[in-house]
């Protein structure tokens, strides 16, 4: 049986992270600082689990790993307007919690008890925009705002943690997560907030630029073929293979809501602009794929009843 901490057990990715490892058997340590987007309903769910501890804690004032074969870190700021507005909290936990968690294995000397393998939740967004084509692993990293300027810098250090002082890592690099969970800062759920409020969502840059979705449930399920079948010291794309302008995003939402997509500037505004906009990513996952890996959600088969998940049961 496996042992691994889930860092932000209780945040949208770290969630389904947690799931498929109760489900695999494994014994979970949960942490989370249980900021405002962490879901604390979910620790009654996951207790329920003869094999999952939790523990309220900050990952940059973290001071002690129980033995455990995987730190899977998925705890983060992730809100890129956010950023924008001020990093410093970015710059906290996704730069300086992972520093303390890489010192902490650091810390376990090798042949003295378990020193764990370090999985590190990184984003598509450190390579900056792509108009044709896709990133692949080992293509220079030019983030272009401050979350993503955050992550870049947090892989860097596990790169250097690793050359310096032995480590073993392996980076994750997916596109952009959506499902049911999601704090309604994020497009779909804020969309159908705002259509539950009568109220507008902004579109910045006219809903032009291009995202890549990639459903939680398929990030999860790569993580656990990336534990048991992939290689150490090795850096992986996760893309959703579904591109799609956000204003073609917010008109299917719209639609599976049950309004009339040709009366779109009532539910959209698109006075909006905001700096350091990214027209496009993508990436290349092929090496995950070599692994075996596949989606197995599709985009136009989900989003119906994710908006009528966060329509009619959502909490706000």
């Amino acid at each position: 049986m496996k042992i691994v901490y889930v860092t932000g057990c209780l945040g949208f990715i770290g969630s389904y992270v947690t799931r498929k490892c109760l489900e695999k058997g494994w014994m979970v340590y949960g942490i989370d600082k249980c900021t405002y987007a962490a879901n604390t309903d979910l620790i009654e769910e996951f207790s329920k689990h003869s094999n999952f501890r939790f523990e309220r804690a900050d990952i940059k004032d973290l001071d002690h790993l129980y033995d455990c074969d995987y730190i899977i870190n998925t705890a983060a700021e992730s809100h890129v307007a956010n950023s924008i507005v001020s990093s410093d909290k970015f710059l906290e936990t996704n730069v300086l919690g992972t520093k303390n968690l890489l010192e902490l294995i650091r810390s376990k000397q090798k042949n003295v008890g378990k020193r764990p393998i370090f999985l590190h939740f990184s984003t598509d967004e450190v390579y900056g925009d792509i108009i044709h084509g896709s990133h692949k692993e080992d293509d220079l990293l030019k983030p272009s705002n401050p979350y993503s300027a955050s992550k870049a810098a947090a892989d860097m250090l596990v790169l250097a943690w690793a050359r310096t002082y032995d480590l073993e890592y392996v980076i994750v690099r997916p596109a952009n997560n959506y499902g049911i969970g999601q704090y309604p800062e994020k497009l779909i759920p804020l969309t159908v907030k705002n259509l539950n409020r009568e109220r507008k969502t902004c579109l910045h840059n006219g809903g032009e630029p291009y995202r890549c979705w990639l459903h939680a449930d398929d990030t999860a399920e790569a993580v656990i073929k990336i534990i048991e079948s992939g290689k150490l010291n090795e850096i992986y794309n996760i893309s959703g293979h579904e591109d799609q302008k956000n204003i073609d995003t917010v008109k299917k939402i719209v639609e599976c809501y049950g309004h009339d997509v040709a009366d779109l500037e009532k539910y959209v505004d698109f006075s909006y602009s905001r700096q350091g906009q990214d027209v496009r990513y993508s990436v290349d996952d092929n090496k995950l794929q070599s692994l075996g890996w596949h989606t197995r959600r599709k985009f136009n088969q989900e989003i119906q009843s994710i908006v009528e998940y966060y329509k009619n049961k959502f909490v706000w």
